[in-house]
């Protein structure tokens, strides 16, 4: 399964290098923070499961409740 939101669209970013202390530089991923939801849409009651990232479950608080 691939890390990308439904909602955002937000993927990994692997154009980063770890750095260690002797200057070395090694590959490293940025991975978006996701998690698990159950969506509820109000007008048929049909619950979707969805992969979504920390600033989608917010948004979806904000405007639409969880």
């Amino acid at each position: 399964m691939s890390r990308v939101c439904q909602f955002t669209g937000k993927r990994t970013n692997r154009r980063a290098n770890n750095v260690s202390h002797s200057v070395r530089r090694t590959k490293r991923e940025f991975r978006p923070n996701l998690f698990y939801r159950n969506i509820k849409d109000p007008q048929t009651n049909f619950v979707f499961r969805m992969r979504l990232s920390a600033k989608a479950i917010k948004t979806f608080k904000k405007k639409w409740w969880l």
